[in-house]
């Protein structure tokens, strides 16, 4: 959105020094228009801000290359072997479409558990294979990425990295986290977003709509409706988050293709079942 040039500056210049790849390299102006940066990187300037999976999708769209890597503004990469480590681990793999680092404070503040694709987050988590994925820094098979229709462009914010990757998980794919790739980004809370409780509450209503098999989707909503009330006691918040929540069982969530039961099982037997 341009109002991080500092960080911009240093998520670019890490991004440059990176070996073993070649980079196609676009940022998407997200409601404001790109200028003073270095001439190989391309830009595209959209006039409104449509939110951070339309803007994802906007730069698939003119990037070149068989490997898709998005990467937030704000973050960095501590070696020059980020994305090259990456590769070699969708590439030597055809089953494998998304390949997560492990992401680090460059400060030293302890990682949110959201940065990690397991439910023990002792170390960083377990390598290996996941159910979901981290969106701020990533690295995708483009074959993959298009074959599930990319990033549910309407959600504006929050949920599209558990929709595309159930998505993804139905289609066959397999997603590994490799902590011992290491991303730098900052530990900040999504709460500090105004439109975080509307949109938290309206796209977990949407991601079941769209994705799970009809009896699934009362239970999803009743286990997140749990934890929301166990984690939130501020009354302003929660009462935010049930408006949302109202508004994604009102509104149109987008095209519904439900997961198979097939699906359902392997998340299962992954330790992560569709309903929490």
């Amino acid at each position: 959105m341009g109002d991080r040039p500092t960080e911009l500056a240093e998520a670019l210049r890490t991004l440059r020094a990176q070996q073993g790849v070649e980079l196609d390299v676009v940022l998407v102006g997200n409601g404001w228009e790109p200028t003073g940066l270095p001439d190989w990187v391309r830009t595209v300037h959209l006039p409104e801000n449509v939110g951070i999976p339309e803007g994802r999708n906007v730069g698939a769209r003119e990037v070149r290359g068989e490997l898709l890597y998005f990467y937030d503004d704000d973050a960095s990469l501590p070696t020059p072997d980020v994305l090259s480590r990456l590769a070699r681990v969708i590439l030597g793999d055809p089953a494998v479409a998304v390949a997560q680092p492990r992401g680090e404070d460059p400060t030293g503040k302890t990682a949110p558990r959201r940065w990690v694709p397991r439910f023990n987050v002792e170390d960083g988590g377990k390598a290996g294979p996941a159910t979901w994925f981290w969106e701020a820094v990533f690295m995708i098979r483009r074959a993959a990425f298009e074959q599930v229709g990319g990033w549910p462009g309407h959600f504006f914010y929050g949920h599209e990295g558990i929709d595309l990757a159930w998505r993804l998980v139905d289609a066959g794919w397999t997603i590994q986290y490799v902590p011992s790739v290491v991303v730098n980004h900052p530990a900040t809370s999504p709460a500090r977003h105004q439109v975080f409780y509307r949109m938290n509450a309206r796209n977990r209503v949407w991601v079941a709509r769209r994705n799970l098999p009809a009896p699934l989707v009362p239970v999803y909503l009743a286990s997140w409706t749990g934890v929301t009330l166990a984690r939130v006691h501020d009354k302003a918040a929660l009462g935010t988050w049930f408006k949302g929540f109202g508004e994604g069982l009102r509104s149109d969530p987008g095209p519904r293709r439900p997961m198979s039961w097939r699906t359902v099982a392997r998340l299962a037997r992954a330790g992560r079942p569709p309903v929490i």
